[in-house]
């Protein structure tokens, strides 16, 4: 899939993730590493649901796919997934990251270790259910790689 329409190259030290009325992810990029952002809600021409965002670092390949929720985490899985299927370079084997940032979190841990178990086996992805306002550091990708 081209996604070269709905992305920009950016290497800020800081990298917001947001939704105007919901949630929103920084992204710290200490080591200004190249980052291919992706709008792919209202911009990549998908069949079906999807999520707001992928981030791409090239070394070594990453993908970071990104739903910034109010509070329906069950759809969010849903976007992410169907993302993932048509969106990544390799749906299998790419190690990728998948963020769902909540303004309130309705579903138990459980259900989400279940989900996050399913995602590891299908997708080689390490899924994280967050709140709103949740910082990460893009280094974290780089030496768990």
């Amino acid at each position: 899939m081209d996604l070269d329409k709905c992305s920009e190259k950016i290497s800020y030290k800081n990298i917001l993730i947001e939704e105007k009325k919901s949630s929103k992810i920084i992204f710290a990029n200490e080591n200004l590493i190249e980052v291919t952002k992706v709008q792919v809600d209202d911009c990549l021409d998908i069949q079906g649901v999807k999520c707001d965002w992928l981030l791409i670092i090239n070394e070594p390949y990453i993908e970071i796919y990104i739903e910034l929720k109010g509070s329906d985490v069950e759809h969010a899985f849903d976007q992410i997934e169907n993302t993932i299927k048509i969106v990544s370079k390799n749906y299998k084997t790419v190690f990728k990251y998948c963020y769902i940032i909540t303004t309130r979190c309705p579903i138990n841990s459980a259900q989400i270790q279940v989900k996050a178990k399913s995602f590891k086996s299908k997708y080689n992805a390490v899924l994280k259910v967050k709140k709103t306002g949740y910082n990460e550091s893009l280094n974290t990708f780089i030496v768990d790689k």
